[in-house]
C-alpha cells in the first residue's frame, strides 16, 4: 500500500499511514488557521512545520522584522470576458479559499495593501490562457492573488515569477460547481530571491482543479499548496517538478483535506538535485476525515540525485478516519543517477552530456506534459537543459 526508500547518503525519505487522530497530519491541522499574525508564535526551527527550513534565510519574513518597500509588479493578460480588478483589503472575495496555516502566510495577509482578483464568468470556456506575470526588482513585498471561476467555466492560468524579491504571498483559487481550472505556477527567480507562498484551492461540487508547480530559481522557495472541497464529486490533481541547484533550498508542503464525501485527489511531484548544499524538501499530507466516505486518493514523490553533496527530505503522510473509502496510498523514493542508463545510451553512440540530458528529460517528461501549453513546456525543457549544462 505504501513504499518508502532511502537510497543515497545524505537523502532521507519517510512515510506513514495512520488510522488515528494523533498523527503528523492531525498535528498540522490542530492549530486553528487564522488571518491574525499574532495567533502564530515566532518559529525557532524546532517545530514540525519548520524543522527543515533554514530560518536565517527567510530574511525576517517569519519573525516580523522584514519591512515592506520592495518593487513588485503584477501584470495580468486575460482573454475577453475575464474581469481583472485591483481591490483593497475589504473585498469580501479575499480569503474565501482558505486561511493562513503558518506565521509567514498570516504575515502576508496582514501586510498586503492591494490584491488582484481575476474572475471568469459562469459557463465561459476560455480558449486562451490567463497569464499573470509577477516580477520583482528587489526588496521585501507582500501579495495576495485571487482567481475565481463561475459554475461550469473552464480556464487555464499561468503565474510566472521572475526577478529578485523577498516575497510572502497568498494565492486563492475558487472553483465553482462543475468548473475546470488548470493552474501553472512557475518559480523562475533570480538566485538571490526568497519566495514563501500559500496556495489555497476550494473545489466546488463536481469541479476539477489541476495544479502544476514548477520551481527552478531562488535562494529559498517554500510553497504550501492546500486543497479543500466545497461539494461532492470534486477532483484535485497536484503535480510538481523542481530542479534544485547548489546552495538552493526548495520546499513544497502539500495538504489535501478530504472533508467531503466522494472526492478524488492525485499528487505527483518529481525533483532533480545537483551541487553542494542543494536541499529539496517535500511534505505530502493527506487527511481523509470521518465524513469523507468514498474518497479516492494517492500521492507520489520521486527524487533524482545527480551529484554528491545534495540532500532530499521526502515525507508522505496519510491519515484515514473512515474505512469507507475507494482507495488511498502513497509512495516516496530517492535515488542516484542511473549509470546503467547512461552507459546504455553511450554504447549506442550518444555523447555523455546528451545521454545525461535525455535521462533527466525522460524523468520529468510525464509531468511536463501535464502543462498542456507548448510555449511553457518548451521553456521549461530548455531551462532543464541549461541547468544540466551548467553542471558539466
Amino acid at each position: 500500500m505504501a513504499e518508502a526508500q532511502n537510497i543515497p547518503v545524505g537523502s532521507t525519505t519517510a512515510g506513514s499511514i495512520a488510522v488515528a487522530a494523533e498523527s503528523t497530519v492531525a498535528t498540522r491541522m490542530s492549530a486553528p488557521p487564522s488571518f491574525d499574525v499574532a495567533d502564530f508564535p515566532v518559529p525557532h526551527g524546532r517545530e514540525e512545520e519548520w524543522r527543515f527550513t533554514p530560518l536565517e534565510r527567510l530574511r525576517g519574513l517569519h519573525d516580523g522584522t522584514a519591512e515592506a518597500g520592495g518593487v513588485l509588479t503584477v501584470e495580468v493578460t486575460a482573454p475577453e470576458g475575464v474581469t481583472v480588478e485591483t481591490v483593497d483589503r475589504s473585498d469580501a472575495r479575499l480569503g474565501k479559499a482558505g486561511t493562513p496555516v503558518d506565521r509567514v502566510a498570516a504575515q502576508a495577509y496582514s501586510s498586503f495593501e492591494k490584491a488582484s482578483v481575476v474572475s471568469v464568468p459562469k459557463e465561459a470556456v476560455l480558449t486562451e490562457p490567463i497569464r499573470i506575470a509577477v516580477h520583482g526588482e528587489g526588496g521585501t513585498a507582500y501579495g495576495h492573488q485571487v482567481v475565481e471561476l463561475g459554475a461550469f467555466a473552464e480556464a487555464v492560468v499561468v503565474i510566472d515569477h521572475t526577478g529578485d524579491a523577498v516575497l510572502a504571498a497568498n494565492v486563492d483559487f475558487v472553483v465553482g460547481d462543475g468548473a475546470k481550472l488548470t493552474v501553472v505556477s512557475v518559480q523562475d527567480w533570480d538566485d538571490t530571491a526568497v519566495h514563501v507562498a500559500q496556495h489555497n484551492a476550494l473545489i466546488g461540487r463536481d469541479a476539477s482543479f489541476k495544479s502544476v508547480v514548477v520551481t527552478f530559481g531562488g535562494d529559498l522557495v517554500r510553497l504550501n499548496p492546500q486543497v479543500q472541497y466545497a461539494g461532492t464529486g470534486g477532483e484535485a490533481e497536484l503535480f510538481g517538478l523542481y530542479f534544485t541547484d547548489a546552495g538552493q533550498h526548495q520546499e513544497h508542503r502539500l495538504l489535501v483535506d478530504h472533508n467531503t464525501p466522494h472526492c478524488k485527489s492525485n499528487v505527483a511531484y518529481k525533483g532533480a538535485l545537483q551541487g553542494d548544499g542543494a536541499h529539496a524538501v517535500w511534505i505530502g499530507d493527506v487527511l481523509i476525515q470521518a465524513a469523507a466516505e468514498g474518497t479516492d486518493t494517492y500521492e507520489l514523490n520521486r527524487n533524482l540525485v545527480l551529484t554528491d553533496g545534495a540532500r532530499v527530505d521526502s515525507v508522505p503522510n496519510l491519515e484515514i478516519e473512515t474505512g469507507e473509502i475507494v482507495g488511498a496510498g502513497h509512495a516516496s523514493a530517492t535515488g542516484r543517477f542511473d549509470d546503467e542508463q547512461l552507459f546504455y545510451l553511450m554504447s549506442r553512440g550518444i555523447r555523455a552530456d546528451e545521454a545525461r540530458r535525455l535521462v533527466v528529460r525522460g524523468f520529468f517528461a510525464e509531468l511536463v506534459q501535464q502543462i498542456g501549453l507548448p510555449d511553457v513546456e518548451e521553456r521549461l525543457l530548455a531551462k532543464i537543459d541549461a541547468e544540466l549544462e551548467a553542471s558539466v
